[in-house]
């Protein structure tokens, strides 16, 4: 059996690299209390702001204080919403959802936001991340809730199941004698309660018919920040959806703060102790360029470890080129530290999205080609540094040498703006397995001759943490050196690593 480049997979023992070759993010959240503004299309665009960390299904839930609807499908934002349907979502209160998910799960039932019973009324629910011990929350879910929990229920039902129970008469004569003190009808007590038992990463916006809430956990794995509106406030995923709907960033939500937001004002709780650990993925590749995390402008930050890439791994070359978009703010950091002319390599096709058309097998082969086409005038008989953020299965790279080299350039330099990937994410970005990571089974050099190119080099686990601007201890970095801030389970296996455990 071939993968899409037309290679054996069992050439390479123990790994599948036959999806794509970018980490993908498996969710962004908006939210927006704002009474007298068209909050389903205030949250549209900030969803559109945000499409870029989940791809796969879109939805919107709005209240008009009296009850909620949720209207969402399967698709991009600018498929799944038109103004008919966004005209059925009126309101003062609104959440929003994107949502990238693994293909066993990319369903609409798993599409969000979610919607619940409480005890006065129904929850909606948008969560980006990944509750660890979902297994465990399960069991007491189907004790609280007045519906049975699915067997295959994502982290984010059982976690609306739970927030709407433990706020249910039943919720509450089940549970007052293990010492939960969750008060009647009340959605902040009930996530008091409920939110100090999620394990793993999480940024969640929910909302029952009158309030807009906010959570973010302890270790603060996934973004939220909070803005205002001259008439409201949001809660989004990155400051770039603030920028888009007009509103003006006040500051991040804390690790293990809770926010509710109604009519008496925005008011904040905390539920756990924070101990920051965000995301590096977020500053190398997750996040807009035009995003700012931490107070550090992401377009820069990505731009500094282009420059310290140069610093580690100078080669002679005639033009440095990006794999666009990604790949852009690194490779012009690299041409401004090195001195070596920055060029487009590459005419990528800005229209091509997801399609429901599947190709051939030898179309498949050549799908890169349908977003990027290399510029033959411009690499042609040229010694080039091809900058790209981040290699995690090895097909695009594979690909874009293969392209290049057709296009007749000489030689073919290629520089990755972070450290090889070599453990898998268990708090919301898809690699979850080892066996899917090339630098879990090739070193450098071998990589290097597998992807085609002349020579290949990394930045430093030390140069990208310093080009965020975050102190290493603030910063997850599991992915780059297994060193899991959040404990998995015990006893859970580390796929991919033979009598791992953590």
């Amino acid at each position: 059996m071939c993968n899409d480049e037309g290679v054996r997979e069992d050439e390479l023992p123990g790994a599948d690299f036959s999806d794509s070759d970018k980490p993908k993010d498996e969710c962004g959240v908006f939210g927006v209390w704002a009474p007298g503004e068209e909050v389903s299309r205030l949250t549209y665009f900030g969803l559109y702001a945000l499409q870029h960390r989940g791809q796969q299904s879109a939805g919107i839930a709005a209240s008009d204080g009296k009850s909620i609807m949720v209207y969402k499908d399967m698709g991009l934002v600018s498929q799944v919403f038109n103004d008919e349907a966004l005209s059925t979502l009126e309101g003062h209160l609104a959440i929003g959802h994107v949502r990238y998910a693994t293909k066993a799960a990319a369903q609409w039932k798993h599409s969000q936001p979610m919607l619940g019973p409480t005890a006065t009324g129904s929850i909606a629910l948008a969560n980006n991340g990944n509750v660890t011990n979902a297994a465990q929350l399960r069991d007491l879910a189907n004790k609280v809730s007045h519906r049975p929990i699915d067997d295959d229920a994502t982290g984010t039902q059982i976690i609306t199941a739970l927030l709407g129970g433990y706020g249910t008469e039943k919720g509450c004569e089940q549970h007052l004698g293990e010492g939960v003190q969750t008060e009647r009808g009340s959605l902040i007590e009930a996530a008091k309660n409920v939110l100090p038992r999620l394990q793993g990463g999480f940024s969640m916006v929910f909302m029952d018919e009158r309030t807009l809430y906010g959570a973010r956990d302890p270790h603060g794995l996934r973004p939220l920040v909070l803005g205002r509106l001259d008439t409201g406030w949001v809660l989004a995923s990155e400051t770039a959806a603030l920028d888009i709907v007009g509103a003006s960033f006040i500051r991040e939500v804390e690790p293990g703060e809770l926010i509710a937001i109604d009519s008496d004002g925005m008011r904040s709780f905390t539920f756990g102790k924070a101990t920051p650990h965000g995301c590096v993925f977020e500053y190398v590749y997750i996040a807009r360029p035009d995003t700012r995390i931490a107070g550090r402008s992401i377009s820069l930050a990505r731009q500094e470890m282009g420059a310290a890439l140069a610093r580690e791994h100078p080669v002679d070359a005639d033009y440095v080129i990006a794999t666009p978009e990604s790949g852009t703010p690194a490779a012009i950091g690299y041409a401004q530290e090195s001195g070596i002319p920055y060029a487009q390599g590459f005419v990528k096709n800005s229209y091509v999205g997801r399609t429901f058309i599947q190709p051939t097998q030898s179309l498949r082969q050549r799908g890169i080609r349908l977003k990027l086409n290399p510029l033959r005038d411009i690499v042609q008989g040229k010694r080039l540094v091809v900058v790209d953020d981040s290699i995690v299965r090895g097909n695009t790279q594979r690909q874009i040498v293969r392209m290049l080299r057709e296009a007749g350039a000489s030689e073919i330099h290629v520089r990755i703006s972070s450290p090889p990937v070599g453990w898998p994410c268990f708090f919301g970005i898809d690699f979850p397995t080892r066996a899917e990571l090339i630098s879990s089974v090739m070193d450098v050099d071998a990589i290097c001759e597998w992807i085609g190119a002349d020579s290949l080099g990394y930045l430093s686990l030390e140069d990208m943490v310093a080009a965020s601007g975050q102190p290493a201890d603030n910063l997850c970095l599991a992915c780059f050196n297994g060193q899991y801030p959040v404990p998995v389970p015990p006893g859970t296996p580390i796929p991919g690593t033979p009598g791992v455990t953590k």
